[in-house]
């Protein structure tokens, strides 16, 4: 009885490496071909020559810290990929029988920002973490950092952090309040949830500071 068990679960384990290696495939060949239409570096030149692309020297320090914080308090210690954060959400995922609940560092956002859409694949996400290897070893992290913020669609038609700091209120992203850097920090989550409804726009504000006191950006 043992060994049958014993059996059973070696095929199984046998068919689950065959399944990842496929999809592991197909995301190396998205990635490639990706790649191969337009390389990483004219791919973020193009961004890069935007009149609204705004350095990070030019915005809020308070934006920036609250971006981190929501989206990805282990940014500057991962290499790219946070493996934590997969294991988590594997088991949320299995748990509830869903995709919802993603693991994509600002790294891998930025990777699918550049190149992909929002479909929600197993292969487009491997596709992204080839590319975030690539951006992790030809760029700093603050470069990453400033290619996300100037990638991130807020709702309301603005993407990046010029035209959302300018269209919801009116001024340069360094002029930012604290209010309104963890407002619109808060907003590419559920752009068109939040930015439309003042009262969950507001709840996820609050979600934001709460995780600046967490990893220590701010105090009580």
């Amino acid at each position: 009885m043992k060994k049958f068990i014993f059996k059973i679960f070696l095929w199984f384990f046998i068919a689950l490496l065959i399944i990842f290696s496929i999809i592991v495939g197909l995301g190396y060949l998205k990635y490639k071909e990706a790649i191969n239409d337009i390389s990483l570096t004219d791919r973020i030149k193009e961004i890069q020559e935007n009149d609204s692309y705004t350095k990070l020297r030019n915005i809020s320090d308070d934006y920036k810290n609250a971006v981190v914080a929501i989206e990805d308090h282990r940014f500057y210690n991962h290499n790219g990929i946070d493996i934590l954060s997969i294991v988590r959400s594997t088991y949320v995922n299995f748990r509830i029988k869903s995709l919802d609940y993603g693991a994509s560092t600002i790294t891998q956002q930025v990777g699918r920002l550049l190149y992909f859409t929002q479909e929600k694949s197993p292969i487009r996400k491997i596709a992204e973490m080839f590319v975030a290897f690539d951006l992790e070893k030809n760029y700093s992290k603050d470069e990453i950092l400033e290619l996300y913020l100037n990638l991130m669609y807020f709702g309301n038609g603005y993407y990046g952090i010029h035209d959302a700091s300018f269209g919801f209120f009116d001024k340069s992203p360094e002029d930012l309040t604290f209010y309104e850097a963890t407002y619109l920090a808060g907003l590419p989550n559920a752009p068109s949830v939040y930015s439309e409804d003042n009262e969950l726009g507001e709840e996820r504000r609050l979600q934001v500071v709460d995780s600046m006191k967490k990893y220590g950006y701010i105090d009580e």
